[in-house]
């Protein structure tokens, strides 16, 4: 595993050194800033290439490839926050945006800290160049194997389409209280949609993962392991049977299903919206909010995770924080801003989707943990009602916390037993209310494969989400097709 000082070297080669850009430099920018007063200021430079490949009937009929670089500058005065960005690495241009932040600020200056400090961030995964890992025939071929694959599991399967991406990232971040930190993040994803037909029925599986590592992640057991999940997936559907309609127990699968939690409950407890009341969640840190046993923390720290990071974007080491433990609220997620408006700590949640965005709380990896209950205790316990599965896509209103999520797998349950399964299934509810509902909780808590990318105020950055099976009480409405 690389070390710290790697990331430093790499981002200052990358990043200051063809600009002629050193510690001197980026003092004088920020003294410039500093000759109004301000509470916080910082620059971040950003480096990143990125790739993506797609494969159709057999033949890669796309790809892309992109680079990009640039700076932002931002300045903070009370709750006001001043922000430029540009593409042009240079004094000249620092200088431009610097001047362009000070209108916040009040006349007066403040010292800067002369000694930069190199913050030693978390070593969770390696500063590889997944992008470089596989030369462009090789990258055809993973996505020909994987097809390939597909169509030998079942006769039935008459399309695959199949991507691939990767980017490389590497990030410097300068504060004016003399705090320097680096990053070098390498993210890949590979996914595989099918679709087969049976007597003129035909139904989609889709499958995938990745993580912060390079192309060599995928050997052919990972491929055969997305390939049959896909071709399941729709094997499943061929047989399945109209979703039920109405309010009834549900269970949710452990993994991906942890998307609701996610979405439904993990917004809430970013700084930024408690900060503003706007949360289901404002004021009620001491306060039970859920079921006895539920415990959700937000994990930037889990090795080689899409969602994990070394440091946040404003240079802070991520860490484990436990925002509901036993039912009882702890705290919410925070960057510098919010966390100094509130009179709380950060917890390493500062993240942008890139130079051009200005930082906010948000989540990283996002999960349940662990209750004592086996899942098939969990399911037996069921008198009628859904088991889903694996979840597609939803909507959530992270002000009233009311979402809609629909099943791309999920069955029916009766007097204990998986009767079939079903299709067209969607679940309406409100988070703050599921998780006071919930009833059961497995012992087998699985994080998703590395496919979840967040988004916010226009921002989108790539997280993870995980939880055990749950049996959830009432507050569910499954909306149907049968009656």
């Amino acid at each position: 595993m690389s070390t710290s000082l790697d990331h430093f070297a790499i981002a200052e080669q990358q990043l200051l050194t063809p600009f002629s850009l050193d510690d001197q430099a980026i003092n004088t920018v920020f003294g410039q800033m500093l000759s109004h007063e301000i509470d916080y200021a910082d620059l971040y430079f950003q480096y990143s290439r990125s790739e993506a490949w797609s494969l159709d009937e057999g033949i890669v009929k796309s790809g892309s490839f992109n680079i990009d670089q640039g700076v932002g500058v931002r300045a903070i005065s009370g709750e006001k926050t001043a922000f430029a960005y540009s593409d042009d690495i240079s004094l000249a241009a620092l200088s431009q945006a610097a001047q362009a932040t000070r209108a916040i600020g009040r006349q007066g200056g403040q010292g800067i800290a002369p000694f930069a400090k190199k913050q030693q961030g978390l070593q969770l995964y390696t500063p590889k160049d997944p992008l470089a890992s596989l030369d462009e025939a090789a990258k055809v071929a993973l996505l020909e194997k994987i097809e390939q694959i597909a169509r030998s599991l079942d006769p039935r399967v008459v399309q695959v389409t199949a991507s691939l991406a990767s980017e490389y990232e590497v990030i410097y971040i300068a504060r004016h209280d003399g705090h320097r930190a680096a990053d070098v993040r390498p993210l890949c994803r590979l996914s595989i949609n099918v679709i087969i037909e049976q007597n003129g029925q035909r139904e989609q599986g889709s499958a995938g993962g990745g993580g912060r590592f390079d192309y060599a992640y995928f050997t052919d057991a990972v491929l055969l392991d997305y390939a049959k999940r896909a071709v399941d997936q729709a094997v499943l559907n061929l047989d399945a049977r109209p979703a039920p309609a109405g309010e009834m127990t549900v269970v949710l699968g452990s993994g991906w299903p942890g998307i609701l939690l996610h979405e439904a409950i993990g917004h809430g407890l970013e700084g930024d919206f408690n900060r503003k009341g706007s949360s289901a969640f404002a004021g009620k840190i001491g306060q039970r909010v859920a079921a006895k046993g539920v415990t959700v923390v937000d994990d930037g720290t889990i090795a080689d995770r899409r969602g994990s990071l070394n440091i946040d974007d404003e240079g802070n080491p991520t860490q484990r924080t436990v925002l509901i433990e036993d039912g009882i609220l702890q705290g919410y997620l925070q960057d510098s801003l919010n966390a100094r408006l509130m009179g709380m700590p950060a917890t390493g949640n500062g993240r942008r989707e890139s130079y051009a965005h200005i930082t906010m709380p948000r989540m990283t990896n996002t999960l349940m943990e662990n209750g004592d209950k086996d899942p098939a205790e969990i399911i037996a316990s069921i008198d009628r009602g859904l088991y889903a599965v694996n979840f597609g896509g939803g909507q959530v209103d992270i002000t009233s916390g009311k979402f809609v999520f629909s099943a791309a797998e999920a069955w029916y349950v009766e007097n204990g037993k998986m009767l079939y399964p079903v299709k067209g299934a969607t679940l309406i509810g409100n988070g703050p209310d599921v998780l006071t509902r919930v009833s059961m909780i497995g012992n087998d808590m699985a994080l998703d494969p590395g496919v979840g990318t967040c988004g916010k105020d226009g921002q989108s950055v790539p997280v993870g989400v995980g939880q055990p099976t749950l049996r959830i009480d009432g507050g569910l409405t499954v909306g149907g097709t049968a009656g």
